[in-house]
């Protein structure tokens, strides 16, 4: 997609400029990987104009592989941002996403068979089901393809009201479901199982919700490790977080780490490629959740969507304070 930011605080209705760049789940979980040292490659498909030329441009820039990239159509999808300030929340407005090239892909525009011998992992985003029937087709055979192959299969719930409109929950339901029972590694919380999955419980306390359902989630669609975040909103608008992940029927879980947010966008992705690189790299889960955490933490400060952190940069943020200028 193309991101395009209203400069500073503004809202669009006052700002003469935007600044863009290009990003989505997809484009940020792979680039983040790229860079923790793994081979990453985005299965898109973009326009056959200048449009495309950029946006692949930027990829290459990112450290994606181009390889499982093709051409075709006209359009791709945009958000404009409005950075929240105070008591107003950052708001993402998209546009142009069912016109894009990515959505309108004909059948027979990807080798699933092909793409499945040559990864190892791949990853999906709920977003991205929320999309078509065309797409979710897709998103489906790619997945079930990769499983034949003895791949492994990410799936990150990351549900979009927006996306799915009126009575959306209902909607995303059995496709969701499709998705969880090919999944190993699963990204959700509680609030996930409650309202898309329509899961019981009679906790109140979210925490308590989390240990109630998740266990139950994992044993009835098989899934090897689930991880996910809370996320608090203070007074003082500074953020905390707590990250977790239930791996081997135990929840690990993270310090509540607090910090102030110059960019949210994206920290989500941080979070769910650094899951990923701890299971890659077989780290404890408490490693694990607290390499993910971090990597979260850091991504708020950095303008833009996609992870730019290193592994070494990430480990010292698990350990040290923040200090003065670095020379």
């Amino acid at each position: 997609m193309m991101r395009l930011q209203v400069p500073g605080y503004e809202l669009l209705s006052q700002a003469d400029s935007l600044k863009y760049s290009f990003s989505g789940t997809g484009v940020n979980v792979s680039s983040a990987l790229s860079r923790f040292g793994h081979e990453g490659y985005l299965i898109s498909r973009l326009p056959s104009n200048p449009l495309g030329d950029a946006a692949e441009s930027y990829l290459r820039k990112l450290g994606i592989s181009q390889s499982l990239l093709s051409r075709g159509g006209e359009h791709l999808g945009m958000y404009f941002l409005e950075n929240g300030f105070g008591a107003r929340p950052s708001r993402v407005t998209y546009t142009n996403r069912q016109a894009s090239s990515f959505n309108t892909a004909p059948e027979g525009t990807y080798d699933f068979d092909q793409i499945a011998k040559s990864i190892d992992m791949i990853h999906f985003c709920g977003i991205t089901l929320a999309m078509n029937d065309n797409v979710r087709q897709h998103m489906k055979s790619l997945a079930r393809a990769v499983k034949a192959n003895g791949g492994t299969v990410v799936f990150d719930c990351n549900y979009r009201p927006a996306h799915w409109r009126d009575g959306g929950y209902a909607k995303a339901k059995p496709h969701y479901e499709e998705m969880l029972e090919l999944a190993d590694i699963v990204m959700m919380n509680e609030k996930d199982a409650i309202l898309t999955l329509g899961m019981p419980t009679d906790k109140c306390e979210r925490e308590e919700q989390l240990m109630d359902l998740i266990p139950d989630v994992a044993r009835k669609y098989r899934i090897s490790v689930i991880a996910g975040t809370h996320r608090f909103i203070n007074g003082d608008n500074t953020h905390s977080l707590r990250g977790f992940i239930y791996k081997d029927q135990v929840f690990t879980f993270s310090n509540l780490l607090t910090f102030s947010v110059y960019d949210r966008i994206g920290a989500g992705d941080a979070y769910t490629s650094s899951i990923i690189h701890g299971e890659i790299e077989q780290f404890s889960p408490q490693q694990t959740v607290d390499f993910a955490a971090a990597a979260s933490i850091l991504a708020h400060t950095i303008v833009g969507d996609t992870p730019m952190s290193s592994v070494g940069e990430i480990f010292r943020a698990m350990t040290e304070r923040v200090s003065d200028v670095e020379r």
